[in-house]
């Protein structure tokens, strides 16, 4: 005997309480054909469950008994079936067994009820439900007794079997949708509010649509500067016979509002000032979701903080704005790491770091790096084994940078920054440069936003580079200005907005053969999401350098343009891309411009693949003339997305080989290319 389960308003608006079950939606469906009986219990191999969800063995104690769904009629019979295990007390509770047959057959009565509403919650409203303990379909109706003297048959013995049988009957779709807006307000526009909500004729009657649907509608309204909108009502009419639901929304938008007075809390060692900085909602400022998002991603560019929590009021105040309230939590101030990375072609690097993320109580960072690295050979010699190796093989970098956010209160922060570096650029095919200078700069940067900033300072450098051209020992001072666009949405894996830095540095020569030259640089990228998940993201890079004023003999070779490497062109030499002197060696550029363009497709989760494309070039004049070959190189890479970034593998290759380049190289580091 089975039992016919009919709807009519008063349990359709049960079924918008359903919740139990809404997780269930979406499982993925296992492998295999068309399923007639589900075994939950085979689904421990995937590791779902654990061993502690079993059922007992037989005892003369209690009824230990194994659940079986049988699901027929429905469009997606495993999903159902997922659902159904979701919802079940039987299963749920099966390493717990009753004590005797009256116990179970209680349960399996309580069970009804919410196998029902996982039925209803996934848009099957004419579902028959049927359960069978030992054999006895329907023992709760009445045949208590009968019913109990089978099951106790099993005592000590075996399982007793409990089978649910569904039949899901025909899936409940959406034929109208009505939006009643409530108020005395003025009335938001909410064009087309069934496309917006996703409640158009035809989508399937599910609860999960008609919550998100609520949701989609309120942010809607959020977004137009009505924060304290709400869904006061949601009316369900199930027309059995149709198999179809008509739905009304009554929903209050409240008055259109801005921003009130925002306050900080939580900072203990930070001067809650400095917050304060970071935050750039004015009052009266109309109201804004992105804004509250976008305050969040201000203030977590200071290292001394951790956690943000924003938090809107549940009133207006007497100006009809909405008050914010910030809280955040402090890391802690001193921070030490170690990091190494490797390329089959630019060889490996170690480097380690020092941080003091609040030197001072103004959230000052300090940090302090130091890093080593195999030198690349320019000489057409080679190490061949440990006695062929030289003290010059080994490069360093030495750097500091202080900065000091919020100068007394402000949005304009100082930046100190310093380095010692020797180096060594280039291959043995085509030669390169060394180096060894000391470098000093110190900027103001004013934010105007969170995305926009422009800085200027002052900088000293002096050292020697020498190359093919010959040697250069030189002093500079420069004035450096610097501007900033970052509208990305992640600074390790960006994948929404666009980023762009640019610079232009006049220098002064105090020792050298030039009296000076004017440096440009600029890097613009984008990136663009073809799905609301971002699970396929478009990213486009193009970088650009010029050198004006000066001979290219007479400007330091570390100033000079190179392309390739990991940030450039992947696949070739890092800087061995550039103009050569007639006896073929790497002479460097006066400009430079370089692209990518990345496919960065997520598989899984946390697995990814970006299928990508460089190329560039440097050139001998002030701006690219395009008379020296473009390099091109192609590539794929893995990602390993994890909490603080992905974990990068790219493996390229050159496209148009130069004698001596390697047919591939590897990359591997944490972040995207770019």
């Amino acid at each position: 005997m089975a039992l016919r389960l009919v709807a009519g308003r008063r349990t359709a608006g049960a079924f918008i309480k359903t919740v139990a079950t809404l997780a269930a939606i979406g499982i993925p469906a296992l492998a295999g054909g068309p399923l007639r009986a589900f075994e939950f219990s085979s689904l421990d191999v995937f590791g779902l469950f654990t061993s502690k969800n079993e059922t007992p063995a037989a005892n003369p104690q209690s009824l230990p008994y194994a659940v079986t769904f049988d699901v027929t009629g429905a469009d997606d019979v495993k999903a159902v079936a997922a659902a159904l295990q979701e919802a079940s007390n039987l299963y749920k509770l099966r390493a717990n067994p009753p004590p005797d047959a009256d116990a179970l057959v209680r349960r399996a009565a309580a069970d009804r009820g919410l196998l029902l509403d996982a039925l209803w919650a996934l848009g099957y409203f004419n579902a028959e439900i049927g359960i069978a303990i030992a054999g006895i379909d329907n023992a709760s109706e009445g045949r208590l007794s009968s019913a109990a003297r089978g099951i106790e048959t099993f005592r000590n013995k075996a399982p007793v079997p409990v089978v649910v049988r569904v039949h899901a009957g025909p899936l409940f779709t959406l034929r109208a949708f009505r939006l009643l807006i409530r108020g005395d307000d003025a009335q938001p526009l909410i064009d087309n509010p069934a496309k917006r909500a996703d409640l158009e004729a035809g989508a399937p009657a599910t609860s999960i649509r008609l919550r998100a649907a609520q949701a989609k509608i309120v942010d809607r309204l959020r977004s137009q500067s009505y924060p304290l909108a709400k869904v006061t009502a949601l009316r369900p009419t199930v027309d059995h016979a149709l198999a179809i639901m008509d739905v009304e929304m009554d929903v209050e938008p409240g008055p259109l509002a801005g921003f009130g007075a925002v306050s900080v809390a939580g900072t203990k060692d930070v001067d809650p000032a400095v917050v304060r900085s970071f935050i750039y909602l004015e009052p009266g400022e109309p109201y804004s979701p992105k804004a509250i998002a976008d305050t969040r991603k201000s203030i977590a560019k200071i290292a001394a903080i951790g956690s943000i929590r924003i938090r809107e009021d549940t009133a207006l105040d007497r100006d009809g704005n909405l008050p914010i309230f910030v809280e955040v939590t402090e890391r802690a101030p001193r921070l030490v790491g170690l990091s190494a990375r490797y390329s089959t072609i630019d060889g490996p690097a170690l480097r380690t770091y020092w941080e003091h993320r609040n030197l001072f109580g103004g959230a000052e960072r300090l940090r302090l790096d130091a890093e080593i690295f195999l030198a690349p050979r320019i000489d057409g010699t080679t190490i061949k084994d440990f006695g062929d190796f030289r003290r010059s093989d080994i490069g360093g970098r030495f750097s500091f940078h202080f900065e000091k956010p919020a100068l007394a209160g402000s949005r304009n922060d100082l930046l100190v920054d310093g380095s010692a570096v020797r180096e060594r650029i280039g291959n043995n095919r085509y030669g390169g440069y060394t180096a060894r200078y000391f470098d000093g700069t110190a900027a103001i940067r004013h934010r105007f936003s969170d995305t926009f900033s422009l800085q200027a300072g002052v900088e000293g450098e002096t050292g020697q580079t020498s190359d093919v051209l010959g040697q250069v020992n030189y002093t500079l001072l420069g004035l450096p200005l610097g501007v900033r666009y970052d509208s990305t949405d992640n600074l390790l894996d960006p994948t929404r907005g666009v980023r762009v830095t640019g610079s232009l540095t006049p220098y002064k020569a105090l020792e050298g053969r030039s009296d000076g030259f004017v440096q440009t640089k600029l890097a613009a990228s984008t990136y663009y999401a073809l799905d609301e998940d971002a699970r396929y993201i478009l990213a486009a890079r193009i970088g650009f350098g010029s050198i004006v004023g000066s001979d290219l003999s007479d400007i330091p070779s570390n100033h000079r343009f190179y392309a390739g490497g990991s940030g450039s062109v992947r696949g070739y030499t890092y800087r061995t891309i550039s103009p050569l002197s007639p006896s073929g060696q790497l002479i460097g550029g006066r400009s430079l411009i370089d692209g990518s363009l990345e496919a960065r497709i997520k598989l899984t989760d946390t697995i990814g693949v970006v299928p990508f494309v460089d190329a560039g070039s440097a050139f001998q004049s002030s701006y690219p003339d395009f008379n020296q070959t473009i390099a091109v190189a192609a590539g794929i890479g893995l990602r390993y997305y994890t909490p603080i970034g992905p974990i990068r593998l790219d493996v390229a290759a050159p496209l148009n080989p130069r004698r001596g380049d390697r047919p591939v190289a590897v990359y591997i580091s944490i972040g995207q290319s770019f």
